[in-house]
């Protein structure tokens, strides 16, 4: 029995001593080169917007700084409830823990292969009988029945010359990373819709606020036309002017208030929470503070910091192991076994008497597949190549992203500062000429016409604002969040 085990000892070094000693097959795998690039735009960026003084804190002007994003980049836009409610969902939304799950399964999928491509497998087996030696039942000295136990201890390990499954391992590896950064993806979206909706509310209360201040004014104005006409001071088609308007502001409002309800029960869900829980904070755009300076991350430095390009890159990883394991199975493969074994008619001396042992070496070479083999390592290397152009489209939208909402930034300024002097005007214009309709200088039809143009330009002036706090959370999105200035979440 000594020397069997000693055998079995020689036979794991051996193993790994020729493990060690092979070689991999196949390409080893380098990331990407950050792209050669120095601007995200086409001409060159202002170092920062212009101001819209009319349109009060929503019109400061943004500074692009040369930095990186924080981990809760959210935290920028001061509001101690849009903090708390963006925590709240990373902490309960199904979405994240779903992502979390499929992570987990890559580590054990990855830490299985381990145990299967890295060490040999060992098996135990006992079995057990009850036999009867042929015989005539009473002829002196027949042997009757009796228990028969077996056991054996069995080893077996594929050499892995080639390095296929070290190849495969890779693999598995790959996909723990693409699904870690899935995961990050998975914060950095959620995150980024809660916000988004945030500001989607505020901007609708904003806009259900003023049309509903106009609805007023107008109302107003209808009742005095009204007493006008019953007067005889006013024609039938002036009351009927204004009823008209007051009907198309009124009309305007159940709208807006159904995509507010829809935005509220949006939040809800990104929270993990049902829509008829309630409890969600209101969001006002006054109460958010729009962050005023921009750290904005050199071209070069965003490949390596959108989860997205990471998670294509971890594809293009485990594409190239799939390479290398094609072109293993190509190679011989061998395998070591050994085993120990005995048999008595007690258990506790089933290795007492003589025992059994063995050790095999086998080597498969394939000869003829009918071009199986070769056909899959080509099709390893064409998923390889679509990898690889995959990833290359990934970068380009990434680029394309951070370059879209750069350029919505710096004319959504220019658009405030217009929208607000036009707000502006059409407000004086409205009272002056409510004033001279007042005291007869002018028709109500001119007041129509102002009423008209205020209400339009104040609903723009409130898109405007909603649009600004809106692409900025857009960039700090296509930015990549600032995920990589923090911890690693552990979800074991």
């Amino acid at each position: 029995m000594t020397i069997s085990l000693h055998g079995m000892r020689r036979l794991a070094g051996f193993a790994l001593a020729a493990t060690l000693a092979g070689c991999a097959v196949g390409p080893n795998f380098r990331p990407p080169d950050a792209p050669a690039v120095s601007t995200y735009t086409d001409t060159p960026l202002p170092e920062q917007t212009i101001a819209a003084p009319a349109a009060g804190s929503s019109g400061a002007a943004q500074r692009f700084t040369a930095g990186e994003l924080p981990a809760e980049w959210w935290t920028l836009f001061r509001s101690e409830a849009l903090d708390r409610l963006v925590r709240e969902g990373l902490a309960h939304s199904p979405t994240l823990d779903a992502a979390r799950a499929t992570l987990r399964q890559a580590q054990e999928n990855y830490a299985a292969g381990r145990g299967a491509y890295l060490y040999p497998g060992v098996n135990a087996q006992l079995g057990a009988s009850r036999e009867k030696v042929s015989g005539e039942p009473f002829t002196p000295g027949a042997l009757g029945p009796f228990n028969l136990y077996n056991a054996s201890v069995g080893v077996s390990y594929a050499l892995d010359l080639f390095g296929g499954n070290r190849r495969r391992l890779e693999a598995l590896e790959a996909q723990v990373d693409f699904q870690g950064y899935q995961l990050e993806g998975a914060r950095l979206a959620i995150s980024a819709n809660i916000v988004t909706a945030a500001i989607r509310e505020a901007q609708l209360r904003a806009q259900l606020q003023s049309s509903r201040d106009i609805l007023a004014a107008e109302q107003e104005s209808v009742k005095r036309v009204q007493r006008q006409y019953e007067l005889g001071g006013a024609g039938r088609l002036d009351l009927v002017a204004v009823q008209s308007l007051a009907a198309q502001t009124a009309a305007a409002i159940p709208p807006i208030e159904r995509d507010l309800a829809q935005t509220r029960h949006q939040l809800a869900i990104l929270t993990g929470h049902f829509p008829g829980e309630g409890g969600l904070p209101t969001f006002e755009l006054d109460s958010l503070h729009l962050p005023e300076d921009i750290p904005l991350s050199v071209p070069s430095q965003l490949a390596r910091q959108r989860p997205d390009i990471r998670a294509s890159e971890a594809l293009l990883h485990e594409a190239s192991a799939q390479v290398g394991v094609a072109t293993a199975n190509l190679y011989p493969q061998i395998s070591l076994s050994g085993s120990l074994s005995g048999q008595s008619s007690e258990l506790h001396n089933v290795f007492a008497g003589p025992a059994l042992w063995s050790l095999g070496a086998g080597l498969t070479q394939p000869i003829f597949h009918g071009g199986q083999l070769q056909a899959e390592r080509r099709a390893a290397i064409d998923a390889y190549d679509a990898a690889q152009a995959q990833y290359r489209q990934t970068v380009l939208q990434a680029f394309g992203n951070v370059a879209d909402t750069l350029r919505a930034l710096a004319e959504d300024a220019r658009t405030l500062d217009a929208q607000a002097d036009a707000e502006a005007l059409a407000r004086e214009r409205l009272a002056l000429t409510r004033k001279q309709w007042e005291l007869g200088g002018t028709s109500y039809l001119a007041l129509l016409d102002a009423q008209r143009q205020f209400s339009q330009a104040r609903v723009l002036l409130v898109a405007v604002q909603g649009n600004r706090y809106a692409d900025t959370a857009a960039l700090f999105q296509a930015l990549g969040g600032g995920w990589w200035n923090q911890k690693r979440e552990n979800v074991q």
